[in-house]
């Protein structure tokens, strides 16, 4: 090993290697960014940092300086870049695509620093690594000032709540470490961040080829960066000494997501947790949100034994002195003053997927601990994050950022992301790839949400179907245009009633003469009309009514949403089994000739998918079957019917 090897403490480790071990476990942990435009510089500054803190051993040192005499773009000498651009497509074009995670250390703390892409085409990796950190490092090449880049990264830095910021002016020795250039590019940053809310920055005169200002400061090729007026901190003595995020969350009051309900024997009940914020004592008063049930900290559990305090970052169990209902999801806050719980909000959601989002369309939000069926309205605007104008949006595309109303299917613990990443930041997930789609944060909840309460009636859903001598049913006709649902669905209810069977039909048609005469056929409006229709069967179905509902349903997702609404049991999907080109031969309301002519956009089947069912309940083929075939057939899986 040379003393390129990584960082030691020699003389602690020859000495006692525990003491060093133990020494290195309890030292602060920082997490930070880089970001800014193409080529400022962010790899190779973070390839400086891990060579001037000896984290780099010595055949990987070799390997660097093998690489960028292949590869390189700085001659001869050594390009630290290459120790972060590990895509051979980020080699090959000098740039960065994907988040690198780097781990380093110095004598005070540990650091993970993520190095984030410049192209606006990546701006989901720039949040993605942005979420966790507790500082950036705005990087700006000193050639050429601020650029819409840095005006981006700095708008989403701000917007994510990371409230440390280095503005890093890079490259200072193509600039021959000039003074002026350095307060003009300060002057032209301070401006814009007072435009976008940003309080404060920290600038420092650098270059990560050569090394300036990164470990000591003033270097001798700034003198003047020593003067009154700068901040006279090498970058190293900067990330060192900044107050880290768990230092601050210790000062707010207590949270606790439960992840866990820890039941190892019948004499232990233990709730399991990261503390979010504030500090937790035996003795202290407490409130479970949002079931807003009291009770009092009994003890701290750890592995290592019980505590007498615990603070903001650390992971523990709480025993409590009564016995109250609490469940992974809910928060432990402290009773005087304890989070909201809403079902409707005002969120920013950064949309990261490739597929536009479907407004209306369900997805799982995860807030925290909390897992729970969202849906999120039409945009009220989408930000242009180079130009911060709100614009007027229908949807959100990859990339894209916007304001929008979201409601969920039951409520949920937050506080707004200003006041709390953990319980204001979530994503959304696709219900069927399990991806991630979106990552948003919460403004604060609607006033409706707070004013709207359930009203309680004495006659249950139960009562309803028992004065009816049913069970409930929401038998849900999907296929084609054409393939039959309507008639199939009128001659089973039709069966039904000869049975003495309570029951309605809901048909496609009919609905939008009402109802859904507002809906077009858009994505966005089969969404809101297959939902709309959802919430009228499920009232019905509450009244203890055999509900039949004849529509198209394209979408997979809607149909399970409608499922989701009911109980278990209740939702019957019936696949009307019509191949396109049998259903198109029908064709008895001509709407095939007319989507083929071109003259009805958005037609199912032509234009627009319909995804088929993979798992319903009953499948009648209309190819080979009569409508009163089909309906007996149907008749004898729903049955009984109490």
């Amino acid at each position: 090993m040379t003393e390129h090897k990584a960082y030691q403490a020699d003389a602690l480790i020859s000495e006692d290697i525990g003491a060093y071990l133990e020494q290195h476990q309890n030292k602060q942990l920082l997490r930070f960014i880089t970001c800014g435009s193409v080529d400022d510089g962010k790899s190779t500054l973070i390839g400086r940092l891990l060579y001037d803190s000896k984290m780099i051993f010595e055949d990987q040192l070799a390997a660097l300086e093998s690489d960028s005499k292949k590869v390189g773009t700085q001659g001869q000498e050594i390009d630290f870049a290459l120790l972060v651009d590990g895509l051979a497509a980020e080699r090959e074009q000098g740039i960065t695509i994907d988040v690198a995670y780097r781990f380093f250390a110095t004598e005070k703390r540990k650091f993970i620093v993520a190095d984030t892409p410049g192209h606006e085409q990546y701006t989901r990796n720039m949040v993605t690594g942005a979420s966790t950190a507790d500082l950036a490092v705005i990087l700006v090449d000193a050639r050429k000032g601020v650029l819409v880049q840095t005006r981006r990264h700095s708008y989403l830095a701000h917007l994510i709540g990371i409230k440390h910021l280095v503005l890093a002016v890079n490259k200072m020795d193509l600039v021959d470490y000039d003074q002026a250039v350095f307060d003009k590019i300060v002057a032209d940053y301070r401006a814009f961040a007072e435009e976008i809310g940003i309080d404060g920055f920290t600038a420092i005169p650098i270059s990560g080829f050569k090394g300036d200002n990164i470990t000591a400061a003033p270097s001798e090729n700034t003198p003047w960066y020593g003067g009154p007026n700068y901040a006279g901190t090498s970058l190293i003595d900067h990330l060192e000494n900044v107050e880290l995020a768990n230092t601050a969350a210790q000062e707010r009051a207590f949270r606790m997501p439960v992840q866990w309900v820890n039941r190892p024997n019948l004499d232990f009940r233990g709730f399991t947790g990261l503390i979010s914020d504030g500090t937790v004592k035996p003795g202290d008063k407490i409130r479970v949100v949002p079931a807003g049930k009291n009770s009092t900290v009994k003890s701290i559990a750890t592995f290592d034994g019980d505590l007498d305090e615990a603070v903001a970052g650390q992971s523990v169990t709480l025993t409590l002195e009564d016995e109250i209902d609490c469940s992974r999801g809910d928060v432990i806050a402290t009773a005087d003053d304890p989070p909201q719980a809403s079902d409707q909000f005002e969120v920013t959601v950064v949309w990261m997927s490739d597929e536009p989002l479907k407004p209306g369309r369900g997805y799982w939000l995860k807030l925290g601990s909390q897992l729970v069926s969202a849906s999120v309205a039409e945009p009220k605007y989408e930000i242009d994050v180079n130009t911060f104008e709100h614009l007027a949006a229908k949807t959100l595309e990859l990339n894209a950022i916007g304001v929008a109303e979201l409601r969920t299917d039951k409520p949920i613990v937050f506080e707004p992301y200003a006041k709390s990443r953990q319980l204001g930041g979530f994503i959304l997930i696709d219900k069927f790839t399990n991806a991630t789609v979106a990552a948003g944060m919460i403004h604060f909840s609607l006033r409706r949400a707070e004013n709207v309460h359930w009203q309680q009636t004495d006659i249950s859903r139960e009562s309803h179907a028992a004065m009816k001598n049913q069970t409930p049913r929401v038998l849900w006709f999907t296929g084609l245009s054409g393939s039959g649902k309507s008639t199939i669905a009128n001659e089973v209810e039709k069966q039904l009633n000869l049975m003495n069977r309570h029951t309605f039909l809901l048909d496609g048609d009919n609905i939008r003469h009402g109802l859904n005469k507002d809906l077009g056929f858009t994505e966005a409006d089969r969404i809101e009309n297959i939902r709309r229709i959802g919430e009228v069967a499920k009232l019905m179905a509450d009244a203890g009514l055999i509900v039949l509902t004849a529509f198209i349903s394209p979408f997979r997702a809607e149909r399970r949403m409608v499922r989701e609404m009911l109980p278990e049991g209740e939702f019957i999907e019936i696949f009307v089994d019509t191949p396109l080109e049998v259903a198109e031969q029908r064709d008895v309301k001509g709407l095939y000739k007319k989507a083929r002519d071109g003259q009805l956009k958005n037609f199912t089947g032509i234009d627009s998918p319909y995804e088929e069912p993979e798992n319903a309940e009953i499948r009648v083929n209309t190819v080979e079957m009569t409508v009163e075939q089909a309906a007996e057939h149907i008749i004898r899986q729903i049955m009984p019917l109490k």
